[in-house]
């Protein structure tokens, strides 16, 4: 194991929030916009917006841009696990609300 790289550390539920957060925010513009194309695949470009900013910051710990004790794939998990949760909680609504009669 990895010091001070624990599974259950405060920065994996940030990696994990940080990246939920990125993929709803951006989902949600897609979402908005005038454009079909972009408002059809707002879940997906929610999820690859937060996925490269994940791998950007796992860059960035990799070459000391800050202080980290570099890459770590444990990180690089947590923020998969964020965009998956994102993904479910974009989704999931979307089929209720077209199953629903008379809809919303």
């Amino acid at each position: 194991m990895e010091d001070g790289d624990d599974w259950l550390a405060a920065d994996k539920l940030e990696h994990l929030l940080a990246c939920f957060c990125i993929a709803i925010l951006v989902a949600a513009l897609a979402g908005r916009s005038r454009h079909a194309f972009l408002r059809r695949r707002s879940v997906a470009l929610g999820s690859i917006a937060a996925l490269v900013a994940g791998a950007g910051k796992e860059a960035g710990d990799e070459i000391r841009l800050w202080r980290s004790a570099g890459a770590s794939s444990k990180d690089a998990a947590a923020d998969v696990l964020g965009v998956l949760l994102a993904a479910v909680f974009l989704s999931v609504p979307r089929r209720f609300w077209r199953s629903s009669p008379g809809g919303f």
